[in-house]
């Protein structure tokens, strides 16, 4: 049998499990259906169909078999993985399936994946290998809040060895999956040459690597209290945007924790090294008047004078996209952003919808003369990250009306002020 409780806290919670088909989490369904009060409490399996290699309809069959053997309930979910994506196609797929995952999850669930102690060795030398600190090296957590629910590795302490021996008395059967065997892989890298050689030299290598991670992960908690006090000083009233003088007021080490944290209580990747450099070359540079961006994958952190802001990059529009909009109905932008006209059925006449070019100009209330629109928008504290996506209400002769809702000309507030109506821009969604 192998040594499986539910964690403290979670004694009636029912267990989903992450089913591959592979060895580990064959192991893991069979022996959590084989103990009577975790299956009395809704034990069900989820299998991700990523259709990435040809031989994936026959694993998510297998598992079909494998559930119906052990009377466990199954869903099957297919994701469609970005092949273009910014962060790779193995990262593209880890994003679907947990994505997934997450959807399948109801209120206070164990998500139980089976990563084991191999497993847990193997990341604290991947993360070693990228200089992680504390936090990375503290690898993989037993137990952590997912989605609405819980995401729990039970076998963390158990070794693979153990598995395979379980399988093998069970009769079970499970699949291979070719790709394990690439060292096109860091992890297989570390998993078919690396691990070999240190076994051979210190045979407990497994276990003091997994013992190093648990280390890590209680120096990491003790540094979290501190961390998520300097967090919440921060903070302003966009959740994705953080004060930058209460950034600078802290030690380096701790600034680096606390954006990190931020970003990832965002649901973003992390931030690499190179961002916090970048970051750190910005503060120390002083120039409030410049504009600060850093990207990574799909995601980007950018900076306008006291704030910064991280969030999904905004999306690039198509080149010369215009559009026709009379106010009838809500307009929905190419990036996902609106523009709504409130309090009045429609404008007098047609106006047109385009994207910034450069050069334009406003004017606006209580003004005889035009103004830059790219100054007017700096002097009315317009952020970067907004200009970048701004869409602008022109007229006939495309004389600027409105940039959103964050400048109106003096004619289009005349007009909306005598209707009683409002223009309202809703920007791309943070995400």
């Amino acid at each position: 049998m192998l040594p499986l409780a539910l964690p403290a806290g979670h004694e009636t919670a029912p267990v989903v499990v992450a089913l591959s088909g592979g060895l580990d989490s064959t192991v893991l369904l069979h022996a959590l259906a084989a103990t009577p009060a975790i299956r009395a409490r809704g034990l069900r399996a989820v299998h991700i169909h990523h259709g990435l290699n040809p031989a994936s309809g026959e694993w998510a069959t297998h598992c079909e078999r494998t559930c119906a053997a052990m009377d466990i309930p199954l869903r099957v979910v297919a994701v469609d993985v970005d092949k273009r994506s910014k962060l790779g196609l193995e990262a593209a797929a880890r994003e679907a399936r947990h994505a997934a995952l997450a959807g399948e999850l109801e209120r206070g669930d164990l998500l139980a994946l089976a990563h084991h102690r191999d497993d847990q060795a193997e990341t604290f030398l991947l993360r070693a290998m990228r200089a992680s600190g504390p936090d990375g090296l503290a690898a993989m957590r037993a137990l952590r809040p997912f989605a609405q629910g819980w995401l729990w590795r039970p076998l963390l302490d158990v070794p693979r060895a153990d598995l395979l021996a379980y399988a093998q008395a069970h009769a079970l059967e499970w699949i291979e999956d070719p790709a394990n065997t690439s060292l096109d892989h860091d992890r297989n890298f570390v998993r078919h040459r690396v691990m070999p050689l240190l076994r051979e030299r210190w045979p407990q290598a497994d276990a003091a690597l997994a013992r190093a991670a648990a280390l890590s992960a209680d120096a990491a908690d003790l540094l979290a209290d501190d961390d998520a006090h300097a967090l919440e000083a921060a903070r302003t009233d966009d959740p994705h945007v953080l004060a930058r003088e209460a950034l600078r007021a802290l030690p380096a080490a701790r600034r680096a924790r606390v954006l990190r944290r931020w970003i990832a209580g965002l649901g973003f990747p992390p931030l690499p090294g190179e961002g916090i450099a970048q970051f750190e070359a910005d503060l120390e540079a002083g120039a409030d008047d410049a504009d600060f961006a850093f990207e990574w994958g799909d995601v980007a952190l950018r900076r306008w004078r006291d704030r910064l802001r991280v969030a999904r990059a905004c999306p690039a529009l198509p080149a010369g996209w215009t559009d026709a909009w009379d106010g009838r109905m809500p307009l929905i932008l190419p990036d996902g952003g609106t523009l709504v006209l409130e309090g009045a059925p429609a404008f007098d006449a047609p106006l047109r919808v385009r994207l910034r070019t450069g050069g334009e100009r406003i004017v606006l209330s209580g003004r005889t003369h035009s103004h830059s629109l790219k100054h007017a928008l700096q002097d009315a504290a317009v952020p970067s990250w907004e200009r970048a996506c701004l869409p602008l209400l022109v007229d006939a002769d495309d004389g600027v009306l409105a940039a959103g809702d964050r400048l109106l000309s003096a004619t289009l507030d005349a007009w909306l002020r005598t209707h009683g109506a409002r223009l309202r821009w809703t920007p791309p969604a943070a995400r």
